[in-house]
């Protein structure tokens, strides 16, 4: 893997070096998560769930994600001053160590809550939120100096756009993506503002739904057509990509994996092609290295809590590596993520992993009894 950052734009010699790798924007959930359910509920009934996890959810998922992958992260986001809003700003700022400057609490504002219900490796969920009292944009000011943004194209209003732009025209790259269409619409105008982005990363649903297309890679040739760096992720089949930027095309497989809760799965992609498109690596390994963040979380429950750290990955590369099994499946992988040998020498032998919480954890805590 190359040192220097292929796509990364070049600040002016009189610039001060960025202060953060990403910068984050958007609504933090306290999420409630049920996984192992062995139906969907039913009204008056009751269904046991084999696991129970509780973390912040929303942006928090990518922002988690992405400092445990070596990235100084930011981010703004409004935070109730009620115990859910404690514990989602202590895990994200303590535990975390993600930069909240521009995040703000608010008196007397209930913080977003989602339940999450995993049954048979899909998801429902309940939601209950408020409007922030602040709008993105007054918590922001002026935004910082960072080496990537990520948005949502279809959440983010034109007041958001304003900072948004002022971050590209510094030398942000612009990494976006774009929630599934309630209304059934899927309005194209929402692509046009692509042109300020670098990279657009919809699922094969989203991607077909805005373009017409009838296939996942019909949909990608449109999209690399809109912006530098196209990326359609697809499940199960994996993730294919165009990076006009470099002139690669890449299609890598899904890594096997028993999913027990898929909360968060696309928000550990999209760290993990942030992280290989930051540091310069070929197309292929950026798409590879994401599809495995995204395996190694889908295994774990607990939604932002079970996205891998640099520790796990590296236990994860060296299980494989020393395997002795020699099926096609193991020589395959070991041909594929290969590039991890250069990637794990300069980890830290306290390298990150993965943290586990619960609010439950405030009564055992000195002083509240």
């Amino acid at each position: 893997m190359s040192e220097q950052p292929l796509n990364q734009a070049q600040p002016d010699a009189e610039k001060s070096p960025p202060q953060f790798d990403v910068f984050l924007h958007g609504t933090v959930f306290l999420d409630i998560i049920f996984t192992g359910l062995s139906s969907e509920i039913a009204g008056g009934t009751e269904v046991v769930a084999q696991g129970m996890g509780s973390s912040p959810g929303g942006i928090a998922n990518l922002a988690i994600a992405s400092s445990r992958l070596g990235l100084k992260t930011s981010l703004a986001a409004a935070f109730g001053d009620d115990a859910y809003g404690d514990f989602c700003w202590r895990t994200l700022a303590d535990q975390e160590q993600i930069d909240l400057s521009r995040s703000q609490r608010f008196e007397h504002w209930h913080s977003p809550v989602t339940v999450s219900m995993s049954v048979a490796g899909d998801r429902g969920m309940v939601t209950h939120s408020h409007p922030a009292p602040k709008s993105t944009a007054e918590m922001i000011g002026r935004a910082p100096a960072a080496r990537a943004v990520c948005t949502n194209l279809a959440d983010s209003g034109d007041e958001d756009w304003a900072w948004l732009k002022a971050m590209a025209d510094e030398g942000s790259l612009i990494f976006a993506d774009v929630g599934w269409d309630d209304t059934g619409r899927w309005p194209m105008e929402v692509l046009n503002r692509l042109s300020y982005c670098h990279a657009f990363m919809p699922n094969a649903r989203e991607a077909m739904a805005y373009t017409h297309a009838e296939t996942p890679r019909d949909a990608l040739y449109q999209l690399a057509d809109m912006v530098p760096l196209a990326i359609v992720t697809n499940g199960a089949d994996g993730a294919m990509a165009i990076d006009g930027v470099t002139g690669e095309e890449a299609n890598v497989p899904a890594v096997r994996a028993t999913a027990i809760d898929p909360t968060g799965a696309g928000d550990v992609f999209a760290a993990g092609m942030i992280l290989g498109t930051l540091s310069g690596w070929p197309l292929e390994e950026r798409l590879a290295f994401s599809a495995l963040c995204s395996a190694l979380a889908v295994q774990q429950f607990g939604g932002s809590l079970a996205a891998p750290g640099l520790g796990d990955i590296v236990d994860w590369w060296h299980a494989v590596r020393d395997d002795p099994c020699a099926d096609s499946y193991q020589r395959s992988l070991r041909h594929r993520y290969a590039f991890l040998d250069e990637f794990t020498p300069t980890t830290p032998v306290a390298a990150r992993r993965r943290a586990a919480a619960t609010i439950a954890r405030l009564s055992d805590l000195p002083g509240n009894d």
